[in-house]
């Protein structure tokens, strides 16, 4: 008797070649309801194992509850900010993407708006169409000669920074996570924010939105800018504070901006919008016929592989393993891509090497997939959802991090513990877990301090004296801004001495009140960490 077929839904509109891809696969049954809400998908999941999007569809915690017997979400194209990744991970869902399918078209698209911003082309084409022949009107500026300041030396960043270099441009980038010997490789200059703000005349985004590059360009830092320096984002909205940008436009300080992505998508009566030295377009950065035959066709292959059991690729939440050996290291692959994204986030500086160690028992399995796991975590605050499993290994290698891997049957106090040490600018940052009773991930050691914490959600993690009267005003100030405590550890390396103090809080403490905790008595430093 013939198995029934597997279900996949696509709930975007998707290319028809890949849609017939999937119509081609005799193991699967494809059914197409686009324009769905949250909870209208909510109400159709049930039957599906697998599901497709693009950017619209919305797959939020509230959907997956409904989503009894999905095992596969497909996002085809990049970003992840319409799925959520978490709430997937928890109830076994491989959640995949297309991490290069839209590279050159975000590239070129980034291109296109630094062209017309400098030419003054969309101006220029609505003066002719209305009738109207004033050349003088429009002289714009040339590339030639021009320093470029690239922000986020990613896959787009570079081939942004190439195309630039094409037409004669100096090209100056920051990115913190990269070292200058892969820089001087690509024949661009590394430097700090400050020095590309002072120098560039045209600066291009290219960094994924997080907690620390929200409003990475404020009125401070386009203040900072060189007069008549001109703002490309094609990034991520947010980014950059638009009512600031809008300011530094109308003040003379800045020639303009082009920006394909906003805040707040649509943009609805944006300031911006009406100004002549503004060029818009309404996220169009993947929106090219290659790009979305591309990514559609990838998205099909992948859903179908992994569907049908023959494998996993650019998964963001799991490796490619067979289901007994995931079940037994799933725990130590969570564990270990918390304790990178943990030490990542803590870390002085740019990375310049991961060691891995392992010890006890863990030692007699496949460790592989728990080392990219690692290097995912470390990756992930630095590039984004850009990096899973499959491309983590070469993300490291093409920033020039450099992986160490060692194994010892000796575990002190664990049956098996999991140890990682970065070091960045002569620093070194050493973080140990293990799995508890219930084989949950636990951070047991945070340098020299030994500690018993949650590694899930938000983190605030101070550096402190060991002295009386803290944990009460810590808690006072918390209590004040409504951002609830769930749990505390706390680790010293004498009585009185120096300290760290680890809080796992239900809000992220928005940037004023971290600013507060860092002026408590005693507090030498705090940090707000998202897992």
């Amino acid at each position: 008797m013939n198995a029934s077929p597997v279900t996949v839904l696509i709930a975007d509109k998707l290319s028809d070649d890949g849609v017939k891809l999937l119509q081609a696969e005799p193991g699967l049954k494809i059914e197409i309801k686009t324009g769905l809400s949250p909870q209208q998908l909510a109400e159709v999941i049930g039957p599906y194992e697998g599901l497709i999007v693009r950017s619209s569809t919305k797959v939020t915690a509230e959907v997956l509850e409904k989503a009894l017997r999905l095992r596969v979400i497909g996002r085809a194209g990049v970003g992840l900010d319409n799925v959520d990744a978490a709430a997937a991970t928890k109830r076994g869902i491989i959640v995949m993407n297309v991490p290069e399918g839209n590279t050159i078209s975000t590239a070129e698209h980034a291109m296109s708006l630094l062209l017309a911003l400098a030419r003054r082309i969309p101006q220029a084409d609505a003066h002719v169409r209305s009738g109207l022949w004033e050349r003088t009107k429009f002289v714009g500026t040339e590339l030639f000669g021009k320093t470029l300041g690239v922000i986020g030396l990613g896959r787009v960043g570079r081939e942004v920074a190439r195309r630039c270099q094409a037409f004669g441009m100096r090209v100056v980038a920051h990115d913190p996570f990269l070292s200058n010997e892969r820089t001087q490789q690509l024949d661009i200059e590394l430097v700090d924010l400050p020095r590309l703000y002072a120098t560039a005349d045209f600066i291009t985004i290219h960094t994924p939105l997080t907690a620390e590059t929200r409003h990475l360009i404020g009125a401070k830092e386009l203040a900072a800018m060189k007069q008549g320096a001109r703002l490309i984002n094609c990034a991520r909205g947010g980014i950059v504070d638009e009512q600031a940008l809008h300011q530094a436009i109308t003040s003379g300080h800045l020639a303009g901006a082009a920006l394909d992505v906003f805040e707040e998508e649509p943009p609805k009566h944006h300031p911006l919008l009406t100004l002549d030295q503004v060029v818009c377009t309404p996220h169009l950065g993947a929106s090219t016929e290659e790009a979305q035959l591309n990514v559609a066709v990838e998205v099909a292959k992948q859903v179908a592989d992994a569907l049908l059991g023959r494998g996993i690729r650019n998964a963001v939440n799991m490796p490619s393993l067979d289901a007994q050996t995931l079940k037994m290291l799933q725990p130590y692959i969570r564990l270990g891509e918390q304790l990178g994204s943990l030490g990542s986030q803590l870390s002085a500086g740019p990375i310049a090497t991961v060691q891995v160690l392992y010890a006890g028992e863990l030692t007699q399995h496949d460790t592989a997939p728990i080392t990219l796991a690692v290097l995912k975590g470390v990756l992930a605050p630095m590039v984004g959802e850009n990096v899973n499993y499959v491309n983590a290994a070469l993300i490291a290698a093409e920033r020039g991090l450099k992986v160490v891997e060692a194994k010892t049957s000796r575990a002190e106090e664990f049956a098996n513990l999991l140890s990682i040490e970065l070091q960045a600018n002569g620093t070194r940052l050493v973080l140990e877990g293990t799995l508890s009773a219930r084989r949950e991930p636990r951070v047991v050691k945070i340098d020299r301090f030994f500690v018993e914490a949650v590694p899930e959600g938000f983190l605030l993690i101070l550096r402190n004296q060991d002295k009386p009267g803290l944990i009460g005003e810590l808690g006072t100030l918390l209590g004040r801004s409504s951002i609830n405590i769930a749990g505390m550890t706390n680790g010293r390396d004498a009585p009185g001495g120096t300290a760290i103090t680890v809080l796992n809080i239900d809000q992220p403490v928005p940037p004023a009140v971290l600013e507060q905790v860092k002026k408590l008595r005693h507090v030498i430093d705090a940090k707000l960490i998202s897992l």
